[in-house]
C-alpha cells in the first residue's frame, strides 16, 4: 500500500489541497481548490482549509504551506494575506479548525523540498534557488540538498521598489503584460540574484511554470534555469512530505 500524506497550499488567491503519494511526490487525488477569502484573516482562512481537508475524509497530519516567513509554526510576515496573521500560530489555528495535527512552513520552502526530493533539484550539488512565481514571488535556497529556510528574495528591492510588484505572475496578470515584456522584468530580477549568490541552478515554480516555454527561453543568464518538475503541485507535495516526517504522539 502506498504511503500517503496530505498537503494544503495557502496562497494569496487560492487555497488548494490533495492527498499525496509520498513515494513519487505525485498527487494521489484531484486537487480541491477554494478561492482565498477576503479578508484573508486567520479564522476565515482556517475555515477554508477545514473545508478543503474535509473533502477527503483525511485523518492524519496535514502539511500546510503559507506565504510568509514561518518560524516554529508562527507567521512572522504577511505579504499577500491579511496582516492579522503576523504573530499568529498557523499550526494551532488551522489545527483547531481541522481537528488534526498541522505542520506549517513557508510556501516556497515547501515547493523546494518537493523539487529536491522528487524533482528538478534531486541530487544537484551546490546552491539551488527555487523561485515560485504566483501572486507574489517566493524563494527557497538549498545547499547540497539542505534547506536554508525563510529566504525572502522575492522582496528584493530593485529600482527603488519591492520587485515582486513588478515581476510576479500576479503583476503580469494585473498589467496584462505580454510574455516578452514580462520576461524583461524577470531578466532584471534573476540577473540581480545571480550577481549576488551565483547559484548552480534556478528552478521556476508556480502555476505559470506550466507555460515555461513562453518566457524561460527569453532569459539570458549564466546560471541554468529550468521549470519545476512538479510545477504548481510542488507546495502541496512538499508540505505533505514534511508533515509525514513528524513523529506521532501516542
Amino acid at each position: 500500500m502506498a504511503a500517503l500524506g496530505f498537503g494544503v497550499d495557502i496562497g494569496g488567491s487560492g487555497i488548494k489541497g490533495a492527498v499525496v503519494d509520498l513515494a513519487v511526490g505525485g498527487l494521489a487525488t484531484e486537487r480541491y481548490k477554494v478561492l482565498t477569502p477576503r479578508p484573508s484573516t486567520p479564522k476565515a482562512v482556517a475555515d477554508v482549509v477545514a473545508e478543503v481537508v474535509g473533502q477527503f475524509d483525511w485523518e492524519g497530519p496535514v502539511g500546510c504551506t503559507f506565504p510568509a516567513v514561518v518560524r516554529d509554526g508562527v507567521a512572522r510576515t504577511a505579504a499577500n494575506v491579511d496582516s492579522s496573521w503576523i504573530g499568529t500560530n498557523i499550526e494551532q489555528v488551522v489545527g483547531a479548525a481541522t481537528g488534526l495535527p498541522v505542520v506549517a512552513l513557508n510556501d516556497a520552502d515547501a515547493a523546494g523540498i518537493a523539487e529536491v526530493r522528487w524533482g528538478a533539484a534531486k541530487n544537484v550539488p551546490g546552491l539551488v534557488i527555487v523561485v515560485t512565481l504566483g501572486t507574489g514571488i517566493g524563494t527557497a535556497l538549498f545547499h547540497n540538498g539542505a534547506l536554508v529556510p525563510n529566504s525572502e528574495l522575492g522582496h528584493l528591492e530593485l529600482d527603488g521598489e519591492d520587485y515582486e510588484r513588478k515581476a510576479s505572475a500576479g503583476a503580469r496578470d494585473r498589467e496584462d503584460l505580454p510574455w516578452d515584456k514580462w520576461a524583461k522584468r524577470l531578466q532584471r530580477y534573476f540577473s540581480a540574484i545571480e550577481a549576488l549568490l551565483w547559484p548552480e541552478l534556478f528552478i521556476v515554480g508556480g502555476g505559470v511554470s506550466r507555460r515555461a516555454e513562453k518566457f524561460l527561453p527569453l532569459l539570458e543568464l549564466n546560471t541554468p534555469i529550468v521549470p519545476a518538475k512538479l510545477q504548481n503541485e510542488a507546495g502541496i507535495a512538499g508540505a505533505a512530505y514534511l508533515a509525514a516526517q513528524v513523529p506521532r504522539v501516542a
